[in-house]
């Protein structure tokens, strides 16, 4: 895959050549191109920024230098057509789904931005003939768009054949398709049995396979009805076993005539 990400601040984006994705970029799964906005400005300033239309705080990083920079990106191509993922609060949320998808593309370019955003007219711009994709990392805003690139490579990046020691491990993951879907990830443990006092679940050293994965489902039930109700009440009850929907009625949950969960009546979770 070819990443490129175009920026007013490189070294934001050294993180990149460290850990899994400084890995894959060593081993050639991972094409990264960083370019700097200001090499495409013509003024002894390098301004990228002026002031609004219409009035308001902040400034507006100019069409100019971006029209510039992405069409130049786009030269070096050799005619493929690239993702363009736009970072901002105003975008749709980024999901393990979403980097899932992001993850079958072969290029992405991603645009992070400063100040109040980029002119909109380059999203119509790029928009009018290619995929853009207006992502963001989450409700609250941040200095820049860099950060969110940080976060979404790292987790598109993961998910790329060969990147992960074990090509298993994203399968478990929050949020992750199959058995777990929907559901946050359970507690995990590792040697040794006992650390101050505290000791390993019995079942995990069971060797029962079968209690393990019943007991890890039910820890993610309980994860998730505690920390991220509103995914319980997304899910199917059609999906779950009787199990699932026993281990969810202890904690007040119920499926209502509607087809959605929701808090029993008279039930507070503890």
């Amino acid at each position: 895959m070819r990443l490129d990400i175009v920026t007013i601040f490189p070294e934001y984006l050294e993180p990149l050549n460290v850990s899994l994705v400084g890995k894959a970029r060593a081993a050639g799964r991972l094409d990264v191109r960083v370019h700097d906005l200001r090499a495409f400005t013509h003024d002894r300033h390098h301004t990228v920024d002026d002031t609004p239309y219409g009035g308001g705080p902040g400034m507006v990083m100019k069409p100019e230098p971006w029209g510039e920079a992405l069409d130049a990106v786009l030269a070096s191509g050799a005619g493929d057509d690239p993702v363009i993922v736009v970072p901002t609060p105003s975008g749709r949320p980024f999901t393990q789904e979403l980097a899932q998808e992001l993850s079958a593309a072969r290029w992405l370019v991603f645009t992070p931005a400063r100040y109040e955003g980029i002119d909109r007219r380059v999203i119509e711009e790029y928009g009018a003939r290619l995929d853009v994709r207006e992502v963001s990392i989450g409700d609250y805003v941040l200095a820049g768009g860099e950060a969110p690139v940080l976060v979404m490579v790292e987790a598109i990046a993961r998910l790329l054949p060969g990147v992960l020691g074990n090509a298993d491990s994203h399968r478990d993951d929050s949020f992750a398709p199959g058995a777990m879907a929907g559901l946050l990830e359970g507690p995990v443990h590792t040697k040794p049995p006992e650390w101050r006092g505290r000791t390993v679940p019995e079942v995990l050293i069971s060797g029962h396979h079968g209690r393990i994965a019943r007991w890890r489902r039910d820890e993610a039930l309980r994860r998730t009805a505690a920390n991220r109700p509103d995914l319980i009440e997304r899910c199917d009850p059609a999906a779950l076993d009787r199990h699932d929907l026993a281990t969810l009625a202890e904690l007040g949950w119920e499926p209502g005539e509607d087809g959605r969960f929701g808090r029993a009546s008279g039930r507070v979770e503890e």
